[in-house]
């Protein structure tokens, strides 16, 4: 079958439907978006992360016997297989952490044993790289600099101890619910683009491994996750929220493009913005310094006025990330540590009723020809 000029063309699928899902959805009603029925923003303010990680993989929120039971495996799963860590000494300090943890799953992959994976299997390499990717990023992280990889408090959630392990103190029981928070926020997205490679690859039947390292691959470029880190370096271009209604304005005036604002999917807001909000002001207050915060709700006040646009949950969750003394160039690695949990559950749901997904294009070369005979000496 030939498709044609005559076929509508929806560049970058913009609003084509691509398969089902009961993982993730954004209400058509008040575009909130939900996990599995539960609202994300909700679950962000009741539930622990591994709450989440348990509601997306397996479907439903764990009982306490079955959260006890993950929070025990998510602990035991955290130790690095040497050889991976002999692989992260090596790779260079300068290397972007994203590169380090698409590294680190795929060598991860060769490690397990070549055979056929069940879904149960696929469920067990899920946790035990949603455990042990905060230790590969961050050991890579400190030993490429000199130091010591911090000791983890037993006590704390499961981003409660990447908190730890970035900053080397144990966070205070706000700090951990900031960054609970955010885990469960950026969890999952329905068809993004990263969750869409995942999927394009287990449809293959390739392996978990596989298509979490396509994942993280699309996550690397600006245009997804990297918008954390640039709203955070536009934030800190300004000394006051004076420079940064002036700088705002210019840059719209040359049309540049303010990155953590708009999306493609919401249309009026993102909810996830405002609850990084509310806890980006809580820790301003709490530092005893809001000038970035005031700069920031500057530029989103002028961004709005003068684009209609508003912040997506990339722009507040940057000075969250900042204010709790997380160096932006981990930013997009979060990303990665909370959507792998994601990624897993769309690459289970694939494999359970799985077809090739192959999509076709609109042909805009030449008409079929002749090939010329050329003289040859």
């Amino acid at each position: 079958m030939s498709v044609t000029m005559t076929e509508q063309l929806k560049k970058g699928l913009e609003d084509v439907v691509a398969g089902n899902t009961s993982i993730c959805t954004i209400s058509p009603e008040n575009e909130s978006l939900l996990y599995r029925g539960y609202s994300a923003v909700e679950l962000s303010e009741k539930v622990n992360f591994e709450e989440v990680i348990h509601l997306l993989i397996e479907g439903r929120l764990p009982k306490k016997r079955e959260l006890k039971r993950l929070i025990r495996l998510l602990v035991q799963e955290r130790k690095l297989p040497k050889p991976l860590i002999k692989v992260l000494k090596n790779i260079p300090q300068n290397a972007n952490p994203m590169d380090v943890l698409r590294t680190a799953v795929s060598y991860m992959g060769t490690i397990d044993e070549n055979k056929p994976i069940s879904t149960e299997d696929t469920k067990q390499i899920a946790y035990s790289l949603i455990a042990k990717l905060p230790f590969a990023l961050m050991t890579w992280y400190h030993l490429s600099r000199g130091q010591d990889v911090p000791k983890i408090s037993k006590q704390l959630s499961y981003a409660g101890r990447f908190l730890q392990l970035v900053t080397g103190v144990e966070p205070d029981s706000f700090d951990e619910r900031v960054i609970n928070a955010s885990f469960t926020l950026y969890a999952e997205h329905e068809f993004n683009a990263s969750t869409f490679c995942a999927r394009v690859t287990a449809s293959t039947l390739s392996d978990i491994y596989s298509a979490i390292t396509a994942g993280v691959g699309a996550l690397k470029g600006s245009l997804h996750g990297g918008a954390n880190e640039a709203a955070m370096n536009l934030i800190l271009k300004f000394k006051d929220p004076q420079g940064a209604e002036s700088g705002i304005i210019d840059m719209l005036n040359r049309k540049e493009k303010i990155m953590g604002f708009g999306h493609r999917v919401y249309k009026r807001s993102d909810g996830r913005s405002y609850v990084m909000k509310k806890y980006a002001q809580e820790l301003s207050q709490k530092k005893g310094n809001t000038k970035l915060f005031e700069i920031a709700e500057r530029i989103e006040k002028i961004v709005k006025e003068r684009k209609g646009l508003f912040p997506n949950a990339d722009f507040y969750s940057a000075l969250a990330y900042y204010l709790l003394g997380i160096p932006i160039p981990l930013y997009t690695p979060i990303f990665v540590l909370s959507r792998t949990s994601g990624w897993s559950a769309h690459v289970i749901e694939q494999l359970s009723d799985n077809r090739l997904i192959r999509p076709r294009a609109i042909y805009t070369g030449p008409p079929q020809r002749e090939v010329p005979l050329i003289e040859r000496r």
